[in-house]
């Protein structure tokens, strides 16, 4: 299969330059030699479409992966455009899913914009016309049955029932299987990165489940991530925590120091630092140590990350999170050499004793080197940025961190273009930022006493809130102590990071246990009952795994009521959505489909019987198998889902 389309697409591409070249003649006068090569060019036109044909079916049936609909009709319209009017350049391409049924399934909405295109270079042409031309020039393809102009020049695309059947006997054979990628490309992400010797927080936690849910997604579309965790660990603040230790547990370097609480330890440290004038000298002294790789301070320094590591790991287990840790002190030998490149390139003048670079368009400098001789974030930043490009061979980068540091990324990001370590049209370097969170009165999330919140303690919390929620379903009567202990844990962490992710990140967040406990509405509580009511459909009626399997491979799934159509149509437009959150890195598109289906599929649950049961025995007397297989594509795409999100759905609850 997968040879035959790449010989069939060269094939193609051969045949239409030679229809190019037939169609401007240099010079040729003969007219009985004109009418051989008219010929000959309807003979390579024939040639040409059926090559097209057996190569749509080719796709269509080879393809054990999902197909973009809206993709497909893009290239589709692409095509009709382009020889609608030939001399457009770039001319406007818009399909979106239809809202209303009764208008069709898709809508192509390029005539106006392209009316608005021809009126600035002073055609005038009526977008009703556009449309005409565009619908008369819609090359044959596999899956429109028909097209209407509508309103101004509205292309309403209607598909064939029977295509949109295909796609799901496809997809419930194959399981739900990403696009193909043209490349294999390598993402870093940079997610989470909190401070050691400091307490993870909200902010913290939305970093976390963002970027987790971000490399989730590129994983299932195939790239190779490499997730990172830019945790702080190094800097002046390690010289105190060191001076510390020394005088807190001077046997430190023989026996493991029982640092219980290292926020404790933290604010002690930092309150002599700020009132003992000798402390705060040793603690200058014990910087310098550091920085020079002396083993005893290496060693203290070691001490103090493992026991803030501990700490992270207890999160990142809750919330199953891998990630793989690079602080800053991984790129502390790489710094000087960025600052030397920058010098040698005469990008770096002096201010004042500091040593700063301004990158075009930028208003702030980034500051290379301290009036003290010190780097600074810039620096490590464009460290970690230079070797994730020429070491990682990074495609893609993109940093999850709140949307204050903003600016900061803009800087680093064009003086790393000036200086030539990539090109904007070629690797993707992008900050994705998101919105602070705020407690239940739109306030900053503090503790009662103003303290910021520990995240072990709000996750702790979740826990308890969701063992209440599922004890208030009596749960606990039905479900055995083991799944009720799986179904806690998958309800509180999952009602926390849906909450997260269905909000624009770009947005403050307001963080509320009630509301994201709420099985009404758009929450996980309501998506993760609704997926365990769709995976019991089939256990109910006594349909196993194989008997699905066996239907899928011999039942056609019909879609003649309009809810089975509705919902068969829904399912297929999940590539596109995932195609859509490539683009903008906005999880919450995700979340809103998967609340649309769960509501779609209820609608079909409703109108359509799966299972009719006789009203004195309850027993099943018929089974309507397409519309089991309906339910169980919807599970499976519901799976897939919420496997992106980082949520984990438990098989009763």
């Amino acid at each position: 299969g997968k040879s035959a389309v790449t010989h069939a697409e060269l094939e193609i591409h051969s045949l239409t330059a030679e229809l190019e070249s037939l169609k401007n003649p240099q010079g040729l006068g003969l007219s009985s030699h004109l009418d051989g090569l008219r010929e000959e060019n309807a003979k390579l036109k024939y040639r040409l479409n059926v090559l097209k044909r057996s190569l749509q079916e080719e796709r269509s049936q080879c393809s054990k992966t999902m197909m973009n609909i809206n993709q497909r009709l893009q290239e589709i319209f692409g095509e009709a455009i382009r020889e609608a009017c030939p001399d457009l350049e770039n001319p406007p391409l818009a399909v979106t899913p239809n809202q209303q049924a009764k208008f069709g399934d898709y809508q192509c909405n390029s005539a106006m914009a392209m009316a608005q295109m021809m009126k600035s270079k002073g055609l005038k042409v009526n977008p009703r016309q556009i449309a005409e031309n565009i619908q008369q020039n819609i090359p044959d393809n596999e899956l429109i049955e028909k097209t209407e102009i509508a309103g101004p020049g509205f292309i309403n695309v209607h598909l064939k029932r029977s295509f949109v059947s295909k796609l799901l006997t496809n997809l419930l054979l194959n399981g739900v299987q990403p696009p193909p990628l043209e490349s294999k490309k390598k993402v870093v992400v940079d997610f989470s990165s909190p401070n050691i010797a400091k307490e993870m927080h909200v902010g913290h936690l939305r970093s976390t489940i963002i970027g987790d849910s971000m490399c989730r997604l590129f994983e299932f579309l195939g790239y190779d991530v490499l997730r990172l965790n830019h945790v702080g660990d190094w800097g002046t603040q390690f010289g105190m925590l060191i001076a510390h230790l020394q005088d807190k547990f001077p046997n430190y370097l023989t026996v493991s120091p029982p640092i219980g609480d290292l926020q404790a330890f933290y604010k002690e440290s930092k309150k002599r630092f700020d009132e003992e004038e000798d402390f705060k000298k040793r603690a200058y002294q014990c910087v310098v140590k550091l920085q020079s790789k002396d083993p005893a301070f290496i060693k203290g320094w070691n001490l103090i990350c493992d026991v803030s590591r501990n700490e992270f790991q207890k999160v990142y287990n809750c919330l199953d999170i891998q990630i793989i840790e690079r602080g800053e002190s991984f790129y502390q030998e790489k710094m000087t050499a960025v600052v030397k490149e920058f010098e040698a390139k005469g990008l770096v003048e002096m201010d004042e004793g500091r040593k700063i670079v301004f990158a075009p368009g930028q208003q702030i400098p980034l500051t290379v080197v301290k009036s003290d001789g010190g780097y600074t974030y810039d620096t490590s930043d464009l460290a970690a940025l230079r070797h994730r490009l020429f070491d990682e061979k990074a495609d893609i980068i993109i940093y999850v961190t709140d949307s204050g540091q903003g600016t900061h990324f803009q800087v680093v990001f064009a003086a790393a273009q000036m200086i030539g370590w990539y090109d904007p049209n070629v690797t993707r370097v992008e900050h994705a930022g998101f919105g602070v969170v705020l407690g239940e009165d739109k306030k900053k999330f503090k503790t009662r006493s103003g303290d910021t919140v520990r995240l072990m303690d709000l996750l702790d919390e979740g826990l308890k809130r969701s063992m209440d929620k599922l004890k208030e379903k009596d749960r606990d009567k039905v479900l055995s102590t083991e799944d009720l202990t799986k179904a806690q844990r998958s309800v509180a962490f999952g009602c926390i990071k849906y909450a997260d992710l269905s909000h624009n990140r770009i947005n403050d967040y307001v963080f509320s246990f009630d509301k994201m406990l709420d099985d009404r509405g758009n929450t996980a509580a309501y998506l993760l009952y609704a997926f365990t009511r769709i995976r019991s459909i089939a256990r109910l009626a006594n349909i196993d795994e194989a008997a699905l399997r066996k239907a899928a491979e011999t039942t056609e799934v019909l879609l003649e009521h309009d809810k089975e159509w509705k919902l068969g149509k829904c399912l297929l437009r999940f590539p596109e959505i995932l195609q859509k959150i490539l683009d903008d890195l906005l999880l919450h598109t995700l979340c809103d489909y998967l609340y649309e289906l769960a509501t779609t599929f209820t609608e079909f649950y409703d109108s359509c019987y799966c299972i009719e049961k006789d009203r004195q025995t309850g027993e099943v007397v018929k089974v309507n198998m397409w519309r089991m297989l309906l339910c169980d594509a919807t599970a499976a795409i519901m799976a897939k889902g919420f496997d992106i999100l980082g949520i984990n759905p438990v098989s009763r609850m």
